[in-house]
């Protein structure tokens, strides 16, 4: 017996989406799974290491904590969402570039949204600013330095392109038909394997 699906009406990155879920689909799964954006990534999956973290309705949030059926109607953006408008790198990823901010890199969509909600609201961070706008990620390979270094170096960028402010980057769409997704409910048991 399969578990009732439910259709959910989500914007991702600036493009409107229909899936139909199990109730009990988290965010990150229904991102990663139904939609085909793989940037989120899960790593703790109790909301701890930030690795999953996403905008919604620009408020960073940890979608392995959430249902899909639970942002029905919210926009979202992804890792995918936060590069430039003509496609290349959004002023985070600049910066985390130009700053050496990554190294095996799983950790940093989590830290790429973050930093992007972050700067919005701050545009002029100190560096102790900085420090504590990621102290909600957990990276295990940098040493965090590069990081702070990055959310610095992507606040001069964004003062030096004059808006001050990330924006959105250009829509990514993965769905194709514009028919409902069926989203299957994903077996923990093979997903494991």
């Amino acid at each position: 017996m399969s578990e009732p699906l439910h259709e959910t009406h989500l914007v991702v990155n600036g493009v409107p989406h229909t899936v139909a879920v199990p109730a009990r689909r988290l965010l990150s799964d229904c991102l990663r799974h139904d939609l085909g954006l793989t940037g989120t990534h899960v790593g703790c999956e109790h909301g701890v290491c930030g690795a999953c973290t996403v905008l919604i309705d620009g408020r960073p949030m940890r979608s392995c904590l959430l249902f899909a059926v639970g942002v029905d109607g919210a926009e979202i953006t992804t890792v995918e969402g936060c590069r430039s408008a003509g496609g290349g790198l959004g002023p985070v990823q600049q910066a985390f570039q130009d700053c050496h901010g990554l190294q095996c890199g799983f950790c940093t969509p989590g830290f790429v949204t973050t930093i992007t909600a972050y700067l919005r609201e701050h545009p002029d961070p100190t560096e102790e600013q900085a420090r504590q706008a990621i102290g909600g990620n957990l990276c295990r390979c940098t040493g965090y330095q590069n990081i702070v270094a990055s959310v610095l170096r992507a606040a001069e960028i964004l003062k030096a392109e004059g808006s001050g402010e990330p924006q959105g980057g250009a829509p990514v769409n993965r769905e194709g038909s514009g028919e409902p997704q069926r989203g299957a409910p994903v077996d923990q048991d093979e997903a494991a394997r």
